[in-house]
């Protein structure tokens, strides 16, 4: 029996709205799992939380892997808020660091410390990858289950990769983007076929006044059908809204399928080496501190 420091973290909450759970083992940087023992943690927990996010103290960062009750994930946004604000409010030293270095499947990223200035971390996405999108709105709709006219013509329909491939589809109306309510397991078998890993819906039509847009990210591929708050998909949006020249330094992004109770994402853009890229940041909320006994 191998015992594990656990927490089950909500991301993108202060704890009034869901936030989406992640699951959070920190190892030291003696301990090693396996990818089946990983895998294995991220099973017993399907359901408690969408993924699992391990940590390792790596040179000056940490390194982070993934993973869903289904297979690793190469990069998970929630997961790696949940970690990178509980690690860095709770040690004195990273506190008092503004950057710290995390390395991915994804490649290396970076984590900005505004915890003291805003209550929360943002982390840089990985860079874009803008992808031919080869689906017509008949085969889209029919996955998603709504009705073609449902669809706003004013936007493009792009796949991006900005640490998963994302499918980004526009809607036209905050009433059409909540009365989506896809059959899981078909749009998981449209997802695998069209080697997708997600799906998200926007509206420019918000609940908040405040907000910019109301987003929903679907994920069957994961092993669950909605992701309640998603880094990688709304900073996928983010480099699509970029591309159109339709984003201002700040985003307020509210992501859900409550209406009034959405969960919050922050999108901002960041100059890295000339290039631009995007961050999406938020706090977080601890449910659950102890200990993970996995037996092997």
């Amino acid at each position: 029996m191998i015992n594990l420091k656990f927490k089950k973290i909500d991301a993108f909450t202060k704890g009034h709205s869901s936030g989406n759970p992640a699951g959070y083992i920190l190892l030291d940087e003696h301990q090693m799992l396996s990818n089946e023992e990983m895998q294995k943690i991220a099973l017993e927990l399907k359901g408690f939380v969408s993924e699992v996010g391990f940590a390792k103290p790596k040179e000056d960062g940490f390194q982070l892997k993934y993973y869903s009750s289904e297979c690793e994930v190469d990069f998970c946004g929630h997961a790696t808020i949940a970690v990178m604000y509980d690690l860095i409010k709770e040690n004195p030293y990273l506190r008092s660091r503004k950057k710290v270095d995390i390395y991915v499947n994804a490649g290396q990223l970076t984590a900005f410390n505004y915890i003291d200035e805003m209550d929360a971390v943002y982390i840089m996405a990985p860079s874009p990858n803008y992808m031919a999108c080869t689906l017509n709105t008949s085969l889209i709709s029919a996955a998603l289950e709504i009705a073609e006219t449902a669809f706003d013509d004013s936007y493009e329909i792009q796949t991006i990769d900005g640490g998963l491939k994302t499918l980004i589809v526009p809607i036209q109306s905050l009433d059409d983007c909540l009365a989506i309510h896809p059959n899981e397991q078909r749009l998981k078998t449209f997802c695998l076929e069209h080697d997708l890993d997600n799906i998200l819906i926007f509206s420019a039509e918000t609940f908040n006044k405040d907000s910019d847009y109301r987003t929903r990210v679907f994920a069957p591929k994961f092993g669950y059908l909605e992701d309640p708050a998603t880094g990688s998909g709304n900073a996928a949006f983010g480099y699509y809204l970029h591309k159109r020249h339709a984003l201002d330094d700040t985003l307020l992004i509210e992501q859900s399928s409550n209406r009034e109770n959405a969960n919050f994402v922050r999108l901002k853009k960041h100059d890295h080496k000339g290039e631009t890229r995007i961050l999406f940041g938020g706090c977080a909320t601890t449910r659950i501190v102890g200990d993970y006994q996995l037996h092997i």
